[in-house]
C-alpha cells in the first residue's frame, strides 16, 4: 500500500509539473515575444498587452474550475487530470506554431489569446484535482510533507520554464531569440504534455473515490448552499496568496529589467535562484504544518507578507547587485511558502469528498482569477501611470484581507473531513 501510494504521489507530481511548465512557460518568455504579436508602442505598453492576455487565461480558470471540478467529483480525480493535460497540450502547441502580427495582422494576438483560453480552462482544473488527488492519497500523519509536492512541481514547473529560457538565452542571440527561439519552450511543452497523459491514464484513484457509493453530481449551487462561509474563505485567502505569488515570481522577473534596470538574463538568472530555493521550501514547511499545525503557518505567511510588501519592493527597485536582490527576493518568497506549501491541503481538508474537488477548484480559481490574474496588470498600469509605489501598497492591503481569512479558518489539521484510508 505504501509504494502504491508513493508511486501515485509522485505521479501526480511530475504531471503537475509539466502542467505548470507550460503554464509559466508563456510569463518566461513574453519579453521575448511581446513585440511579435503587439509591434506598436515601448516596451511597458507592449508587457501591458501580452499582461492583459496572461489575465484573460485567468478569467477562463473558473470555467475550468467549475467543467472539471463537477467531472473529477463525478468521474475520478484522475479522470480529471488526464482531461486538463490535453487542453494544455492544445493551448502549447498553438503558441508555438502562431503566426506573428507581420504574418497574420490582428489574428495573431486572436490566435495567442485562444490558446490562453485553453490553457486557462486546463489550470482551471488542474488546481483542484490534484489539490484533491494529492491531499486524498498521502496518510493522515504526513499529510502536509506530501501535499506540499503540489506546490514544490508548481514551482519546479515555473523553475523548468525560467531553466528553458536561460539556457536559450545562452545559446541563442537575443535577436534570434526574439525572432523564433521564444517557439521552442512551447514545442517542449507540447511533446511533454502527451508524455503525461499517458502517465496520468495508468494513476490509481483514491480509496476516498473510490469508497463513494452513488456518484452524486456535485455543482455550484449546492457547495455555494452547503459550504457558504469555506466558499467565500477559499476565495478571499487565494486571491491574497495568488496575487502575491505572480508578484513576486511572474512580476517580479520584468520588475528587475523594467524598474531596477537589470538584463533581461541577469533578471532570469536572480529569479531561477530565488525559485529553487522557494521550491526547496515547500516539503519542510509541509512538513512542519504535520507536528504544529496548519493555522500557525498561514497566520506567519499573511501578516508577514503584508508587513514586507512595501519596503521590500521598494529596496528591490533600488537594488544595483546580483546578491541584494536575490536576498531581497528571498524574503517574500520564504513568507509566502508557509501559505503555498498546505494551500491546496487546506482547501481540501475543508470540505466532503462527493464535492470535494469542485470545492477546492472553484472559490480558488475565483479569488485567483479577481486578485493573481490581475496582479501583473495592475503593477504595469501603475507604473506606466507614474505611480509604480502605488502597486506596493495594493499588494499590503490584498495581502491584509488574506491574513483576515486565515484568521477566520479553523485549524484543518484537526477538523479534516478527509478520512483516514
Amino acid at each position: 500500500m505504501e509504494r502504491k501510494r508513493l508511486v501515485s504521489i509522485l505521479g501526480g507530481s511530475a504531471g503537475n509539473l509539466v502542467e505548470w511548465y507550460d503554464w509559466y512557460a508563456y510569463s518566461a518568455l513574453s519579453i521575448y515575444f511581446a513585440g511579435a504579436f503587439f509591434p506598436k508602442g515601448d516596451q511597458t505598453a507592449q508587457l501591458l498587452s501580452t499582461a492583459a492576455i496572461f489575465a484573460a487565461g485567468f478569467l477562463m480558470r473558473p470555467i475550468g474550475a467549475y467543467w472539471m471540478g463537477r467531472y473529477g467529483d463525478a468521474h475520478g480525480r484522475k479522470a480529471g487530470l488526464a482531461l486538463s493535460v490535453v487542453l494544455m497540450c492544445a493551448g502549447s502547441l498553438l503558441i508555438a506554431a502562431a503566426p506573428t502580427y507581420a504574418q497574420a495582422g490582428l489574428g495573431a494576438p486572436a490566435l495567442l489569446l485562444f490558446a490562453r483560453v485553453l490553457q486557462g480552462l486546463s489550470v482551471g482544473g488542474e488546481y483542484g484535482a490534484s489539490a484533491t488527488y494529492l491531499s486524498e492519497m498521502a496518510s493522515r500523519r504526513h499529510r502536509g510533507f506530501w501535499a506540499s509536492f503540489q506546490y514544490l512541481t508548481l514551482i519546479g514547473g515555473q523553475l523548468l520554464a525560467l531553466g528553458v529560457t536561460l539556457v536559450l538565452q545562452t545559446q541563442l542571440p537575443e535577436a534570434e531569440l526574439r525572432a523564433w527561439g521564444w517557439r521552442i519552450p512551447f514545442a517542449i511543452g507540447a511533446v511533454l504534455a502527451v508524455l503525461v497523459y499517458l502517465l496520468r491514464r495508468g494513476l490509481a484513484e483514491t480509496a476516498a473515490f473510490e469508497a463513494l457509493g452513488t456518484r452524486a453530481q456535485s455543482s455550484a449551487l449546492g457547495l455555494w448552499r452547503a459550504f457558504p462561509r469555506e466558499f467565500v474563505i477559499v476565495a478571499l485567502i487565494s486571491g491574497g496568496g495568488s496575487c502575491a505569488f505572480y508578484a513576486y515570481t511572474t512580476y517580479m522577473q520584468k520588475f528587475l529589467v523594467n524598474t531596477s534596470g537589470f538584463k533581461a538574463a541577469t533578471a532570469t538568472e536572480i529569479m531561477t535562484a530565488a525559485l529553487l530555493v522557494f521550491m526547496l521550501a515547500q516539503p519542510l514547511l509541509g512538513a512542519l504544518s504535520d507536528r504544529v499545525g496548519r493555522k500557525p503557518l498561514l497566520l506567519l505567511s499573511g501578516a508577514g507578507g503584508t508587513l514586507v510588501s512595501v519596503p521590500i519592493f521598494t529596496a528591490i527597485a533600488g537594488a544595483s547587485s546580483w546578491g541584494a536582490a536575490f536576498g531581497l527576493v528571498l524574503v517574500p518568497l520564504l513568507l509566502l511558502s508557509a501559505y503555498t506549501s498546505i494551500s491546496g491541503l487546506i482547501k481540501a481538508e475543508l470540505f466532503p469528498p462527493e464535492i470535494r474537488t469542485l470545492g477546492v477548484a472553484l472559490p480558488y480559481a475565483i479569488g485567483n482569477t479577481l486578485l493573481g490574474g490581475t496582479a501583473e496588470s495592475v503593477a504595469l498600469l501603475f507604473k506606466q501611470a507614474g505611480m509604480e509605489a502605488g502597486f506596493y501598497w495594493y499588494l499590503t492591503g490584498v495581502l491584509a484581507l488574506a491574513t483576515l481569512g486565515f484568521a477566520l479558518l479553523p485549524d484543518t489539521k484537526r477538523t479534516s473531513l478527509i478520512a483516514e484510508d
